[in-house]
């Protein structure tokens, strides 16, 4: 006898299906041991899949849902599209958090809860729009910028001069890397194996390179660089682009990535507080992906980041284990 998992799939801050970065969700993953949903998670061979663990709807609905968070190598404490993803197919599927009215979902994650907040009911074949809520930003160590060049296959002349590769966690560590050009961005080819040692020593999960579209990376005073914003996008938001490479290839979007870097942004002077800033992902692998992001700003604080993107469902399917 064999034991059926249903899953779906479903396209995670994507402008239309077969965009932005998909995601597996298995509706019931409570009969599974840690190995089996690292296994179907090498099997699914997606950035992430997640697994949700059903408990009490009435529970459920106040204090969250369980849910586990799986790449090809390892459980993930918090990570940011499949957060949104899960979050959209409970919003469509969970029996009580369905419900006409129901405005957020909130997740709870080995990392804390994450509420998703929705936009009014849409047409689901059309996809949810979402917003997280990420915890507030830590930020880190600074780092070399001839060390950071080497490892992302680039010159130290590529980085920004003014703004050093920093360690930024809102759930999970990144190296936030300002680039000068977007040019610059497109050349990067991360050196795996060095960098994953490089980054395990400062407790660092993977580099989040970024460079503004159509603009200069700004390296004057604060109130010049914000003279120097990026390119607008079509709803008017200052528009950036980013790569994130690491053990399974490249990411077509990463939203607790994108979290750490609006918060970046935002504590060095390279967006306004409270300003939506979009970061355009996944162009080089053919995936786009946008994530429209925003934090606020008190004396020297970061807080409420908010990564917001649209969810699609794609498919429907059932894996057979023994």
């Amino acid at each position: 006898m064999s034991h059926a998992l249903d899953y779906s799939t479903l396209d995670v801050f994507a402008e239309r299906p077969l965009e932005g970065n998909p995601l597996a969700v298995f509706h019931d993953g409570s009969s599974l041991s840690d190995q089996q949903m690292q296994s179907i998670a090498r099997e699914m061979r997606l950035s992430e899949t997640a697994f949700i663990l059903p408990g009490d709807p009435e529970m459920e609905a106040r204090d969250g849902v369980r849910v586990r968070i799986f790449t090809m190598e390892e459980e993930l404490p918090f990570a940011g599209h499949p957060a949104l993803g899960t979050a959209a197919w409970l919003r469509l599927r969970h029996p009580r958090l369905g419900q006409a009215g129901t405005e957020t979902v909130i997740l709870r994650l080995r990392g804390g809860p994450v509420p998703v907040r929705f936009a009014p009911q849409e047409d689901a074949a059309a996809g949810l729009q979402a917003t997280m809520l990420q915890s507030d930003p830590v930020f880190g160590a600074t780092h070399d910028r001839a060390e950071v060049a080497n490892l992302i296959g680039l010159s130290a002349e590529d980085l920004s001069s003014g703004f050093p590769p920093q360690t930024v966690s809102t759930g999970t560590p990144f190296c936030i890397v300002l680039l000068r050009s977007v040019a610059a961005l497109q050349r990067m080819q991360l050196a795996h194996r060095q960098a994953a040692a490089w980054l395990a020593e400062r407790e660092t999960h993977f580099f989040y390179c970024i460079a503004p579209v159509e603009a200069a990376a700004p390296e004057a005073e604060p109130a010049a660089r914000l003279d120097a914003t990026p390119g607008k996008s079509t709803d008017g938001y200052p528009r950036w682009r980013a790569r994130m490479q690491f053990y399974s290839g490249e990411d077509p979007a990463t939203g607790s990535a994108a979290g750490c870097c609006i918060a970046w942004l935002v504590k060095h002077g390279l967006a306004r507080p409270g300003q939506t800033v979009e970061i355009e992902q996944g162009a080089e692998i053919r995936r786009p992906s946008r994530i429209l992001v925003r934090a606020a700003k008190l004396g020297d604080r970061v807080h409420s980041v908010e990564v917001s993107g649209r969810t699609i469902p794609v498919a429907e399917g059932r894996l057979f284990l023994p």
